[in-house]
C-alpha cells in the first residue's frame, strides 16, 4: 500500500507527512461559486439569518483563503489557495479579471465607450475614477455552465449583457461602474481570472497543482 500526491508515491504515512512538512506543499482550488454564498469560511456579521459559506461546498484544508471575493449576490469563478504569495500575485494588477454583467435596459455603445475610458464611482467615502478597461456587448451567455436563475419578469423592461475586464478590484466596482453609466447591474458573473476560465458547473470544486502559469 502506498500514498500518492500528484506524481509522487509514498510507501508509509510517515513518508507522506515528512514530505508535506519539509516541502510545505500548498493546495489550490478552482470553484464556481453559486449565487447566495459568501466568499468566506466564517461569518462575523450581526444578522441572525443564516449565511451560506464556502465550507458547505467542499472540505477545504485549514488555511485556505479565497483570492479576491465575490459578494453574496455575485457568482462565478473563485480561486482558493493556502499560499499567501499566490493569493497576492493573483490579486495584483498583473492578473486581469473578466466579468459578464446583465444590466437593466439595453446597454448602448456610448455607455460601453464610457466604461472603457473610466467612470467616476464612490469608494471609501470619496470619488474615484476607474482605470481604463476592456468592455464590449455580448449577445449570449449560453456557452457558460450557469444555473437558469430567474432575475425578473420581462414585463418590467428589457435586459442586456456586457463583458467588462478590469485589473483593479475596488469594492463592488463592476456594479458601481454600470450604475454610473445608467445601467444598474441585475446579475454579475466572474468568467475569467488570468488564464483560468469558468468551465465548472455551479458549486463544483476542482483541486489543481497550480494557479499560476510557469
Amino acid at each position: 500500500m502506498y500514498f500518492r500526491l500528484y506524481q509522487f508515491n509514498f510507501y508509509t504515512l510517515f513518508d507522506y507527512i515528512f514530505y508535506m512538512c519539509k516541502n510545505k506543499i500548498h493546495r489550490h482550488f478552482i470553484l464556481h461559486k453559486p449565487y447566495g454564498y459568501l466568499s468566506q469560511f466564517i461569518y462575523e456579521g450581526k444578522r441572525k439569518r443564516r449565511k451560506k459559506r464556502l465550507g458547505e461546498l467542499y472540505k477545504f484544508p485549514k488555511g485556505s483563503m479565497a483570492i479576491g471575493r465575490l459578494d453574496e449576490t455575485s457568482e462565478g469563478l473563485l480561486l482558493l489557495t493556502t499560499d499567501g504569495k499566490v493569493s497576492e500575485h493573483i490579486r495584483s494588477k498583473k492578473v486581469d479579471k473578466e466579468y459578464y454583467v446583465q444590466v437593466d435596459g439595453v446597454i448602448t455603445q456610448k455607455a460601453i465607450e464610457q466604461l472603457k475610458k473610466g467612470v467616476e464611482i464612490g469608494f471609501n467615502g470619496t470619488k474615484y475614477m476607474t482605470k481604463p478597461c476592456e468592455a464590449k456587448l455580448i449577445a449570449s451567455i449560453e456557452h457558460l455552465p450557469l444555473e437558469n436563475r430567474h432575475i425578473r419578469d420581462e414585463r418590467h423592461g428589457p435586459k442586456s449583457w456586457a463583458s467588462i475586464t478590469i485589473s483593479e478590484g475596488k469594492f463592488r466596482q463592476i456594479r458601481k461602474m454600470t450604475a454610473a453609466v445608467g445601467f444598474p447591474t441585475l446579475r454579475l458573473i466572474r468568467v475569467r481570472i488570468g488564464h483560468i476560465n469558468l468551465t465548472h458547473p455551479s458549486g463544483q470544486v476542482e483541486e489543481v497543482t497550480s494557479l499560476i502559469t510557469p
